[in-house]
């Protein structure tokens, strides 16, 4: 007895997952990017927009308070509420000079995002953004920013600059908060036990890339 010939909508949907393994697959054979070693008294700077400063928490419940009392090591944070990536480029050297961290821990562009601003514009102030670390003998980690909706996914922007400059990225953590009302605050911040979960991903990330 013949078989009978998949529906077309049946042959649509396996292709759909064999493309989902593919990429899965692909995905477990990248390596993350190593970093050098954080020394014991070694600063680490956190710079970004309100996910930064920990708007929907309180001060000592933003990731970076979180981070720092997870990695052992001092965690400045410079995150400014409402702040777009050209702002957080025009004031990031300044304020690599005064802090002189040995890693920048980048999490900006989310109100580039909610604006609807150009982001052309977004990817060359990232790319600046990890120069002028650079330049300076800083090391650089990228947190990706998931665009705006009912979904949020993270923007394809984050993981370009990442793979251009070999950069460390958390990729998933922001969306993946985002989308459980139990971690945020509201549509766009997360609470106490979201910036928990997201330094949690931060510092097994600086583990993967044998800064710990």
């Amino acid at each position: 007895m013949p078989l009978a010939t998949p529906s077309p909508l049946l042959r649509t949907f396996a292709c759909a997952a064999l493309l989902v393994l593919a990429a899965a697959l692909a995905s477990c054979g990248k390596s993350t990017p190593k970093l050098a070693p954080l020394a014991p008294d070694a600063v680490v700077l956190a710079l970004g927009d309100s996910l930064t400063y920990g708007t929907g928490a309180s001060t000592a419940q933003s990731y970076p308070a979180e981070l720092e009392r997870l990695i052992g090591r001092k965690v400045v944070s410079a995150g400014i509420p409402g702040e777009v990536s050209a702002s957080g480029l025009a004031r990031l050297p300044a304020v690599l000079d005064r802090i002189r961290p040995q890693v920048l821990i980048l999490c900006h562009g989310g109100n580039d995002l909610l604006r609807k601003l150009d982001t052309a514009a977004l990817a060359e102030n990232l790319r600046a953004m990890v120069r002028h670390a650079r330049d300076r003998g800083v090391a650089v980690v990228l947190i990706a920013v998931p665009k705006p909706g009912l979904f949020p996914s993270a923007h394809p922007v984050y993981t370009e600059v990442a793979a251009e400059y070999g950069l460390p990225i958390e990729s998933d953590a922001l969306a993946e908060i985002l989308t459980d009302n139990e971690l945020k605050s509201d549509p766009i911040h997360p609470n106490a036990r979201g910036y928990a979960r997201l330094a949690e991903r931060v510092a097994a990330l600086l583990k993967e890339a044998k800064a710990l």
